[in-house]
């Protein structure tokens, strides 16, 4: 009855990466009924976004990921 369970190294790496980055993540906070108070929600998330993205500096060589053509 001994029955062993193989898994590759790149198996075992993807679950690992995979469990880290939901351990990583913050629960999300209840969604607000009023319209004032979502508005309130909506932009601390940005502020604290926007602090996050200042923490780390890009060059100003750096192409964005899209290109927007009119």
């Amino acid at each position: 009855m001994g029955t062993k369970i193989k898994f590759t190294r790149r198996e075992i790496a993807t679950a690992l990466s995979t469990s880290a980055a939901l351990l990583a993540q913050s629960p999300s906070p209840p969604l607000p009924q009023n319209p004032d108070d979502e508005l309130k929600a909506a932009r601390e998330s940005n502020r604290q976004n926007s602090e996050q993205l200042a923490k780390f500096p890009l060059p100003m060589s750096t192409e964005p990921a899209a290109h927007f053509k009119a």
